[in-house]
């Protein structure tokens, strides 16, 4: 008699371990993206910048239909243009700084707006201190390496998460704008002694005939072209890798293996980053400062540095920066010489 009941015991223990390891399972594939306040600070669960880019009921439709468009021509280019496929590695995340209280990751590259991305980083995540404006921060400061967090740092598990869950978002801008400004802020302000050295000297010793000795101590007058020459020479790179002020943007931020939700323009860029600060809903906290419009290096600019590279280095020069051209969208300069 003892033997029904026996089972009926055995039979309601199965039954409640089963809905336990449904319980468990159920809430551990709760999705990372749902929970960013719980996960930053213990607050109430707020959505995530991903969850208001996706849902798309929080910013305004023409905003969004444009960087809807930047990435489907993004993914577009990667089909086109990138034939082999491989995986990240810890190296390929150094210039993605990550921001763990609003769920965001932010790839820096340098001559857009990076400096300014930077300080705004330094506010929202406390770092500056009791600093709310981020121009009152230092620009040298805001690079001071370790003040802001990498995705390098992290384990294989933690970047993983971090891909799929946080906001991804990169500023861009037309390649060869970037160039001449990194040319005019690294070669011709006499306070860059550091880069004349580590860089000027080399480029006289090797792209100009007849070089001054003055020339070959200090580095301070490389011109326009003899810095294309050091670029398109074929043994820069296989010595060393190119700093990052003039590192193709495709080599930074491996825009076809990391999927960006949002590419911002440096020809946008209020726009692109107030839409940013929005999705981090963080907009009343921090404002992106306003560009000195002043001293920005134009397409016109641009054009009078080209004016003498020969048609043969310009073309050199295209091929070297080719990538940056055709995922970000940008058409051939008109003031370019070869078609």
């Amino acid at each position: 008699m003892r033997k029904p009941k026996v089972i009926r015991m055995v039979f309601a223990l199965s039954l409640g371990c089963f809905i336990m390891v449904i319980f468990y399972f159920n809430s551990s594939l709760k999705p990372a993206s749902e929970t960013v306040g719980e996960r930053s600070s213990g607050q109430k669960s707020r959505r995530s910048p991903l969850q208001t880019l996706y849902d798309g009921d929080q910013v305004e439709s023409a905003v969004q239909a444009i960087h809807q468009g930047r990435r489907e021509l993004l993914e577009e280019a990667c089909r086109s243009y990138t034939r082999k496929r491989r995986v990240l590695i810890p190296e390929d995340l150094k210039h993605v700084i990550v921001d763990d209280q609003h769920g965001l990751l932010y790839c820096y590259v340098p001559k857009v707006a990076c400096t300014n991305w930077k300080r705004v980083l330094m506010v929202l995540t406390g770092v500056a201190g009791s600093h709310r404006d981020p121009l009152e921060i230092p620009a040298n400061e805001a690079h001071v390496p370790g003040n802001l967090r990498t995705l390098s740092e992290y384990s294989t598990s933690q970047i993983n998460q971090r891909l799929r869950s946080y906001l991804k978002f990169v500023f861009v801008r037309e390649p060869f704008e970037r160039l001449v400004s990194a040319y005019r802020n690294k070669f011709t302000r006499s306070y860059n002694t550091a880069f004349h050295k580590r860089y000027g000297t080399k480029i006289v010793q090797r792209h100009r005939s007849n070089p001054q000795p003055e020339a070959l101590e200090r580095g301070n007058d490389v011109s326009f072209e003899e810095f294309v020459y050091y670029l398109v020479d074929p043994a820069t790179q296989r010595e060393e890798p190119f700093n990052e002020h003039w590192e193709r943007v495709h080599s930074l931020c491996h825009p076809c293996l990391i999927h960006y939700d949002v590419v911002g323009k440096y020809e946008t860029l209020e726009q692109d980053s107030r839409y940013v600060l929005q999705l981090a809903g963080v907009e009343d906290q921090v404002s992106f400062p306003s560009s000195s419009k002043s001293t920005r290096t134009t397409g016109d600019m641009a054009a009078q540095f080209f004016h003498n590279i020969s048609p043969f280095y310009q073309k050199k020069l295209y091929n070297l920066y080719r990538m940056d051209f055709l995922l970000f969208n940008y058409s051939l300069p008109a003031y370019l010489k070869f078609r």
